[in-house]
């Protein structure tokens, strides 16, 4: 069963209800506004974690998921992995009707339940995966007991099949803002290494832990030769955007037809209210930067790790 986290930044954020009735309010909002005209600028990427039907807030069921698919075939669109998606963008050549797909963690059902209905509809997606966490050395601190994931003879026999593309989520799923700064710089080269390695091919793609960054790990990101890579700042992505800060909008489990409709158009494209006051208190955005700018002034304490 999930718990709440042990590590700032990391796990499910609001709670469930919270969440789905402020989510449920704005869908609301978007259709009385004239919902029924999508906005088609730029790219969407939609993002899940666990296609299940366990109690996770993370889970999204079976149903639900083929459902949305489902209206994503029958609406016409096309439904492509991160690099294809945003290669689209950047050359001019996006139809209005393209959604990027990714899945974050790398558990194991999304292989049993949503490779099936990506392959008899011809979709494509991108899955972030935490090489330790893959390989048993470290875990995901929000569960008390934690879902299966992926193995590595999965995740390279499902990178070649095609329907699936592998890219690196760090190495622990940690907050990187409450590293220090060597071991931020060595979550996500690392990830890379590894991940290049178990797949024999050149990793383009980062989606930082729970979405949280900064100049500095963005810089990071650069430095470790990364061509893409996906926060879980709501918006879309025009062309000239930022490729090492890309906007996602997550899918939930209480998301009903209108909630992912309004999600795929555009309606969802803004951050909730008081949502930057929210991230500063949870996951300790500014107490970090204070902490990284002491050790600066007091060289002495520099080797301190910190929690995360």
């Amino acid at each position: 069963m999930p718990v709440r986290g042990s590590v700032p930044g990391v796990g499910p954020s609001l709670p469930p209800v919270l969440k789905a009735a402020a989510t449920r309010a704005r869908s609301a909002w978007w259709l009385a506004r004239g919902g029924s005209s999508p906005d088609r600028r730029g790219l969407r990427i939609l993002f899940y974690h666990r296609v299940s039907d366990d109690a996770d807030p993370l889970a999204v069921t079976p149903r639900r998921f083929r459902e949305h698919m489902e209206l994503l075939a029958a609406e016409d669109y096309e439904v492509l992995g991160l690099s294809e998606a945003f290669d689209l963008l950047e050359a001019g050549r996006l139809t209005a009707r393209t959604i990027a797909l990714n899945f974050d963690d790398g558990f194991r059902d999304v292989a049993d339940n949503a490779v099936p209905v990506l392959e008899r509809l011809g979709f494509r997606a991108t899955v972030f995966v935490p090489t330790g966490v893959v390989a048993g050395t470290a875990a995901f601190p929000w569960y008390s007991q934690q879902p299966p994931l992926l193995g590595w003879d999965e995740i390279v026999q499902l990178d070649r099949a095609g329907s699936l593309s592998f890219e690196a989520h760090s190495v622990t799923h940690p907050n990187l803002l409450l590293l220090s700064d060597d071991v931020s710089r060595q979550e996500i080269e690392q990830s890379k290494i590894e991940l290049e390695a178990r797949l024999g091919r050149q990793v383009d793609a980062f989606c930082y832990p729970a979405g949280l960054f900064g100049e500095r790990e963005r810089a990071c990101v650069a430095a470790a030769g990364f061509r893409l890579a996906v926060t879980c700042e709501p918006g879309v992505n025009v062309p000239g955007a930022d490729p090492l800060t890309l906007r996602r909008r997550q899918i939930d489990p209480r998301d009903g037809r209108l909630d992912f409709r309004a999600k795929v158009a555009g309606g969802h494209d803004t951050p909730l209210p008081l949502r930057g006051l929210y991230r500063r208190l949870r996951y300790g955005e500014r107490r970090a930067r204070d902490r990284r700018r002491l050790r600066r002034q007091r060289p002495a304490v520099s080797a301190e790790r910190l929690p995360g």
